[in-house]
């Protein structure tokens, strides 16, 4: 009886998984496009099964929404940059292991800090003065608001996941309140659109280009920002402190320093998409101005591995994504969410696959016992 356990518990486990060293890239996109064509697959089963539909109309509906027209595509790379501006602001934070869940109330406060400038100073000052007065103030009224929790983290030791989700909803009632004085018209509850006549502080087009302006400071912030982290070396002390806070002490690292300068930077680049989105495209101002995109940034950030020019990547799709519901809804006649299952669907499976990047699974071939 004994020597039957101990057969059976000497036996080699069916699966065995382990760390791998290291992968070559090309093998590690294989594996990415592998995970992309099986929950196309997949989401072809899905629509099928839940809708009868050709699983190619929808696909080709989801790409006519989002960029089938010339407008269509400018939307979608419009909302693509303001996405991707607000993960490269979360992104230093993340990489420090500071968990800064309050992206969606710095934008908000520095797109209130454009709309009052707006307001008050868009019809008198000439545009070389106010942009750089309106940027600079959007990005400073976002920088404080980050500084705040990141001084209670390093001096107290706060929670820094609520802290920061709790300044979300001060923010959203920063701005309720400053709707009551800046609503138009009266009694609307709503700013409206802000100097829609004279266009007062509205970014002008470059290159003839609605957005280029958003575009040259989103990709000039995107190459700025993996500079910093990969090359400097206040980026590689925020890679030390996120490793482990004791062995940058130990290393002579100012951690509490380091935790301030970060979040002050982080808190900024979010000022900076409010600046954006108000200035460069919504042109008012509303609870609802980042609209999620603070925490859809989350898993921008974190899919791409903090690395900026991937989440240019990251960014498009899951916006191209979100145009593509609306089209197929009215199209087919479909409920929104048809397009959010297809995108959960993709997502999991490229997250999934990243077990594999990184992770090596074997199959154990027959079975050896103990008494052999």
């Amino acid at each position: 009886m004994s020597k039957e356990i101990t057969a059976v518990l000497g036996r080699e486990p069916l699966m065995h998984i382990s760390k791998r060293d290291g992968i070559e890239t090309w093998k590690a996109w294989a594996i990415r496009m592998i995970a992309v064509l099986l929950s196309l697959a997949v989401c072809a089963v899905v629509i099928v099964a839940l809708t009868g539909l050709n699983p190619m109309e929808v696909y080709k509906g989801i790409f006519d929404g989002a960029v089938g027209t010339k407008r269509r595509m400018w939307m979608t790379i419009r909302d693509t940059l303001v996405l991707l501006c607000i993960a490269i602001g979360i992104t230093p934070a993340f990489k420090m292991r500071f968990w800064n869940i309050g992206a969606e109330g710095q934008v908000l406060i520095g797109g209130v800090a454009s709309a009052a400038m707006m307001i008050y100073l868009g019809n008198s000052l000439p545009p070389f003065v106010l942009f750089p007065l309106m940027f600079a103030g959007s990005a400073l009224a976002a920088m404080v608001w980050g500084v705040i929790p990141a001084f209670f983290k390093a001096y107290w030791n706060t929670n820094e996941t609520l802290f920061t989700l709790m300044m979300n909803y001060v923010a959203t009632q920063v701005i309720t309140y400053c709707i009551i004085f800046w609503e138009n018209p009266k009694g609307s509850n709503s700013v409206g659109t802000i100097n829609s006549s004279t266009q007062g502080g509205w970014i002008p087009k470059l290159f003839g280009l609605d957005y280029g302006w958003n575009l040259v400071i989103v990709l000039a912030l995107t190459a700025a920002m993996f500079i910093y982290l990969k090359y400097s070396k206040q980026g590689y002390e925020i890679a030390v402190v996120g490793e482990s806070e004791n062995t940058a002490r130990y290393a002579g690292i100012n951690v509490k320093k380091v935790i301030l300068r970060t979040m002050a930077l982080s808190g900024a680049i979010c000022g900076i998409a409010g600046f954006i989105i108000v200035c460069g495209a919504s042109h008012t101002i509303s609870t609802s101005t980042a609209g999620g995109r603070g925490f859809t940034a989350i898993i921008v950030s974190w899919l791409s591995k903090f690395n900026t020019f991937v989440m240019i990547l990251v960014s498009f799709f899951l916006v191209f994504m979100q145009k593509g519901a609306g089209q197929i809804a009215s199209q087919f006649n479909l409920n929104e969410n048809a397009s959010d299952i297809i995108t959960g669907i993709i997502l999991f499976f490229i997250l999934g696959c990243e077990f594999f990047i990184n992770y090596k699974v074997g199959i154990r071939h027959g079975h050896k016992d103990s008494g052999n």
